[in-house]
């Protein structure tokens, strides 16, 4: 199935900014969250039902997200969602950890005092965020403030490289915010990251931005290994030296 039982996409509003868009903004959310999973066929009469859309405008927001490598060809007709392995994850999460290092260091460079001071807003409510335990809001929150970094280091090309990358992990990312202890861990990882920042140490906040993506990357495999644990069984022997590929899917 396309879509998660008992769960739904909502319908699109239409209004204001093309319709395309605001198509692509409710699948990219709905992969994040898990609402569409790695691996998803996707039923286009299904999702025009789901998102209220006519066909011509939905296959205009697939062809989009397919060129970005978040939808993939199957069969002669059919796109679904894209399923990453360990090393496609690893190198997904090390390409942001160098890209949100650059983007820090940005900022420091060319940011007004006015994105200092709603940076310092966003990271407040993205740590309210974390506290809330709410995935979908720390989702939200995360992209804002991600979004306003990249918007004070001039770079939009940086955040929409950023959001694909985390697109292609979405489902293992999900679950890792999910978890109390990487949850706390991110507050102090934010807190590290706009304290550089605001001391306009570019040193300390490359290192800051670098670590938080390293945790949570390990974050992330922790969720993996103990799926992988799950599937092999109490009894099962662990095979010596490095695992082999696993596709990366929510439960």
């Amino acid at each position: 199935m396309a879509v998660k039982p008992n769960t739904r996409l909502a319908p699109v509003e239409h209004q204001s900014a093309p319709l395309r868009n605001k198509i692509m903004v409710a699948l990219r959310s709905a992969i994040e969250t898990g609402v569409l999973q790695p691996g998803a066929r996707l039923v286009e009469r299904d999702l025009c039902e789901q998102l209220n859309v006519s066909r011509t405008s939905l296959r205009e927001a697939l062809r989009e997200l397919q060129a970005e490598g978040v939808l993939f060809q199957t069969g002669a007709r059919g796109l679904s969602v894209g399923v990453v392995d360990r090393d496609e994850a690893a190198n997904a999460y090390r390409i942001r950890a160098v890209l949100e290092a650059l983007v820090v260091e940005q900022f420091i460079e060319h940011a007004e005092e006015r994105d200092q001071r709603s940076l310092v807003k966003d990271a407040e409510a993205l740590k309210t965020a974390y506290r809330s335990g709410d995935v979908s809001r720390i989702l939200v929150s995360k992209r804002q403030f991600y979004d306003r970094i990249c918007s004070g280091a001039q770079n939009a090309l940086a955040f929409d490289i950023i959001n694909r990358l985390v697109l292609r992990t979405s489902s293992l990312r999900s679950r890792s915010l999910a978890r109390k202890p990487r949850q706390a861990q991110s507050i102090d990882e934010i807190d590290a990251i706009v304290k550089a920042i605001l001391a306009r140490d570019v040193a300390a906040a490359r290192r800051a931005a670098q670590a938080h993506v390293d945790n949570a990357m390990a974050s992330a495999f922790k969720v993996l290994d103990a799926d992988e644990e799950a599937a092999a069984g109490p009894t099962s022997a662990k095979p010596a030296g490095r695992r082999p590929k696993a596709a990366l899917s929510a439960s």
